[in-house]
């Protein structure tokens, strides 16, 4: 529907008031039809309902990519800025990315609704490390597992252990 939406919306050119249509609908659309800076065009995605496209969808993927070029980020080091634009785009993020980023995806991947294993993996791997806002397990409070609770299902045994009682 909200594709068919769009091609009603844009059927005699791309509007100048996209703000005023629904937030879903920027899902269908590219950056550069927004008129309006980028990074606003991500913000604007990034409150939308994701849950309109499924996770396999190659919408979310291209959403990522023109992301990533439109913010400027020529590896996989995302500052925390840059990760709260992109918003729920950040679950759509692999490995390399969670890794060289540190803590500053975690927040918005505690609030994706799954992760893949190699997402998990990574989160495991940062949370190990002792590296982040958090620092080592050993060293986590209840308030510590209050932040990461959307991520505790992702922690396994091997960081279960070292938390204190």
């Amino acid at each position: 529907q909200l594709s068919c939406l769009l091609r009603m919306v844009t059927l005699h050119g791309i509007p100048q008031d996209w703000d005023t249509y629904p937030q879903d609908l920027l899902l269908f659309l590219s950056p550069s039809d927004y008129a309006g800076n980028c990074s606003q065009f991500f913000i604007n995605v990034g409150k939308a309902n994701e849950d309109v496209l499924p996770r396999e969808a190659p919408q979310r993927q291209q959403l990522l990519l023109e992301a990533l070029e439109c913010l400027g980020i020529p590896g996989t080091q995302i500052n925390q800025t840059n990760a709260e634009i992109l918003g729920w785009l950040v679950c759509e993020l692999d490995g390399d990315y969670i890794r060289s980023s540190g803590g500053t995806l975690l927040k918005g991947l505690s609030l994706c609704e799954s992760l893949l294993p190699e997402q998990e993996e990574a989160i495991r791997d940062v949370l190990s490390s002792g590296n982040t806002i958090f620092g080592p397990p050993s060293a986590w409070s209840a308030f510590t597992l209050s932040e990461l609770s959307g991520l505790i299902p992702v922690l396994g045994p091997s960081i279960l252990q070292q938390i204190p009682k």
